[in-house]
């Protein structure tokens, strides 16, 4: 897996326009058959969230101050067309949103082919930014 960055519009240490991109090549691993979220050896819906999800991270963790990161609180995915084991994909994810710590993402999936063809997947995520060591702890009281 791979990844890129950029962004505009700047307001501070984060803004609205983040973007970063997650290249990935589809494995046994990732199908729907190894995650249990189906019977066929097809990327699974799963995989493709935590591609999506990873490309969110990755667009905002350079920007973050230090001690903090993002946990994830909501998501919508669609997941529009099957990918075989081999296939490239590239999933890109922009911050349209910042609601005191809360970010809104975009996010679109692609893979082989041309125009609305590549696309295989798109939505929305929400992620919080959080003092890690401080939720941690929590977690770990409450866990």
């Amino acid at each position: 897996m791979s990844t890129s960055a950029g962004g505009s519009q700047s307001a501070g240490r984060i803004w609205v326009g983040l973007r970063a991109s997650i290249t990935a090549e589809v494995s046994e691993a990732d199908t729907a058959e190894a995650l249990g979220s189906g019977d066929l050896p097809l990327l699974g819906t799963p995989r493709l969230l935590a591609l999506a999800e990873a490309a969110c991270v990755a667009a905002v963790g350079p920007h973050l101050e230090a001690g903090q990161t993002t946990v994830g609180t909501e998501v919508s995915l669609e997941h529009k067309r099957p990918s075989r084991v081999g296939a490239s994909l590239e999933v890109e994810a922009e911050l349209t949103e910042i609601n005191g710590r809360r970010l809104a993402f975009m996010f679109i999936a692609y893979g082989p082919g041309e125009g609305d063809e590549a696309v295989i997947g798109a939505g929305r995520a929400e992620r919080v930014i959080v003092d890690a060591d401080r939720f941690l702890a929590r977690a770990n009281r409450t866990g």
